[in-house]
C-alpha cells in the first residue's frame, strides 16, 4: 500500500483552488469554516490524523440532517456535504503507508456517501473506489485463486427447492422474441404478463461475465451495500444492514443456517459497481414507454434460495430478468385486489396480508375466489409484470434477478 497516495491524489483536482467548495446558506457557517479547513489539510498532507477527525465531524452532523425528518425533505446540500465529508476522511485514511484494513475502512466510507450523499466533483468518489479497489487485487483472477476452495455457484444450485408444478390452464404464456409492436398490442396495450424469451441472452451476464458468487466477489466483494434480512418484508424481526458483499455472500449465501435469512435489494448497486451495470442490457420494449432511458429505475434481487416478496403490486410496468437460478412467481391482475385484502396501513397499503402459498382461509376467505396466474421463471427469461399487477415471488435457489421499472 506505501504507492498508493500518489494514485489517490491523481483522481483530485490538482490544486486547492481547483477544489470548489460552494454551497447555500442552508449550510452552517461552522460546517463551512470545518470543509474550508479540511480542503487545507488535503493539500499540505500536514496532519492526516486531524484530517480524518475534522471529516468526520462533517459526516456525524450532515448525517443528522440527513436522518432528521424524511428523506424526501432533504435538501441536497446536506447530501453533497456528507459526500464531502467522505471524500476528506477516506483521501485522509490513505496518507503515509495505509494498511489493507485501512484501505477497505476508506472504500466504505466512500460508499456511504455514494449510498446517502450526492455526487460531488464528477463522481470523484466512485473514481476513488476504483483506485482503492485497484490496491486490493480484487480482479476477478486473483480472487479466483484466493478463493478456490470457496464453493462454487454450481454446487450451490443443487440444493435448491423442487420446481413447483404449473397447471397449463394457469400458467403465464410464454413468447420468443416479439417484435416491438407485437408486444404492444398483445400484451402491454392489455396489461397482460407474459415471459419473454430469448431477449437477454446477449447479456454480458451470460457471455463474457457469467455471473456467479466469485464474479460477485471479483467486482463488488469489498463495496457496502444495504442488506435486507428476514424471508420477507412484512415479518416483524425484518430489518436492514450495512454489509459488505463479501459478508453478505458468506453470512447468507454459504451459510445460510448460521446467518438467518438475508437479501441485497436495491437500487443503486449497479451505480455503485459500474462492472455489473455494463453487463446487463434495458430490454429494447422499453422504448414504447412513455419517459426516456434515464427514467428507467433498475433493481437487483440477489439471494438465496427461501427469500420470499409478498403478494404486492407497484405503480410501474416491470421487466423482471433472471440471470441466475429460479423463481416461482404468481400473479393478479388489479381485478382481484378485494380478494387479495391489502393492509391496511398507508405505508403497506400495496401488499397483500395473505400468506400465498400458506393462505389463513379462516381470516382470509375470499382469497380462494382469487383467479391468478403463475409461472418458474428460468434463467435468461424475462416476466412482463403490468403496472399495479398484484405478485407474489419465491426464489427456488441462489438468485439474482434485475427488475426494470418504466412508464
Amino acid at each position: 500500500m506505501a504507492h498508493i497516495w500518489k494514485d489517490v491524489k491523481a483522481v483530485l483536482p490538482a490544486t486547492k483552488p481547483e477544489f470548489p467548495l460552494q454551497f447555500s446558506d442552508v449550510v452552517d457557517p461552522s460546517v463551512l469554516v470545518l470543509l474550508g479547513l479540511s480542503r487545507e489539510q488535503l493539500y499540505s498532507s500536514s496532519d492526516p490524523p486531524a484530517c480524518v477527525e475534522n471529516a468526520q465531524i462533517i459526516m456525524d452532523y450532515s448525517w443528522e440532517k440527513l436522518n432528521t425528518g424524511t428523506w424526501r425533505d432533504v435538501d441536497k446540500e446536506w447530501r453533497r456535504v456528507y459526500s464531502h465529508g467522505c471524500l476528506f476522511k477516506a483521501v485522509g485514511m490513505c496518507h503515509g503507508e495505509p494498511s489493507q484494513a485501512q484501505v477497505q475502512e476508506a472504500i466504505k466510507t466512500c460508499d456511504m456517501g455514494l449510498l446517502m450523499g450526492a455526487a460531488i466533483l464528477d463522481n470523484v468518489l466512485q473514481r476513488l473506489v476504483g483506485v482503492l479497489k485497484k490496491k486490493l487485487k480484487m480482479q476477478l483472477s486473483s480472487r479466483e485463486e484466493e478463493d478456490s476452495d470457496r464453493p462454487c455457484l454450481k454446487k450451490l444450485k443443487k440444493d435448491g427447492t423442487p420446481e413447483p408444478r404449473i397447471d397449463a390452464a394457469v400458467s403465464v404464456p410464454r413468447v420468443k422474441c416479439p417484435a416491438l409492436e407485437t408486444f404492444r398490442s398483445e400484451y402491454l396495450e392489455p396489461q397482460k404478463p407474459v415471459i419473454l424469451e430469448g431477449i437477454i441472452s446477449h447479456w454480458p451476464a451470460f457471455t463474457e461475465h457469467p455471473w456467479s458468487i466469485d464474479y460477485m466477489r471479483a467486482v463488488a466483494g469489498c463495496r457496502t451495500v444495504p442488506v435486507e434480512l428476514g424471508s420477507r418484508y412484512t415479518d416483524e424481526e425484518w430489518s436492514q444492514k450495512l454489509l459488505t458483499v463479501n459478508e453478505f455472500i458468506d453470512r447468507y449465501i454459504i451459510n445460510t443456517g448460521e446467518g438467518g435469512m438475508g437479501y441485497l435489494a436495491q437500487h443503486q448497486l449497479f451505480d455503485q459497481v459500474p462492472e455489473l451495470k455494463e453487463d446487463i442490457r434495458i430490454p429494447d420494449y422499453c422504448c414504447l414507454g412513455e419517459g426516456d432511458e434515464d427514467d428507467i429505475t433498475i433493481n437487483a434481487w440477489f439471494g438465496p434460495g427461501g427469500t420470499v416478496s409478498p403478494l404486492h403490486q407497484d405503480p410501474q410496468q416491470n421487466f423482471l430478468a433472471q440471470v441466475v437460478g429460479r423463481k416461482y412467481i404468481r400473479l393478479y391482475n388489479l381485478e382481484q385486489t378485494e380478494n387479495l385484502y391489502p393492509h391496511p396501513s398507508e405505508l403497506l397499503h400495496n401488499t397483500s396480508q395473505v400468506d400465498v402459498e400458506n393462505p389463513d382461509l379462516e381470516q382470509f376467505p375470499d382469497f380462494v375466489k382469487a383467479s391468478y396466474q403463475e409461472c418458474v421463471l428460468q434463467p435468461g427469461e424475462v416476466l412482463f409484470i403490468p403496472k399495479q399487477h398484484w405478485h407474489y415471488v419465491r426464489s427456488l435457489e441462489l438468485s439474482f434477478s434485475v427488475s426494470f421499472w418504466w412508464s
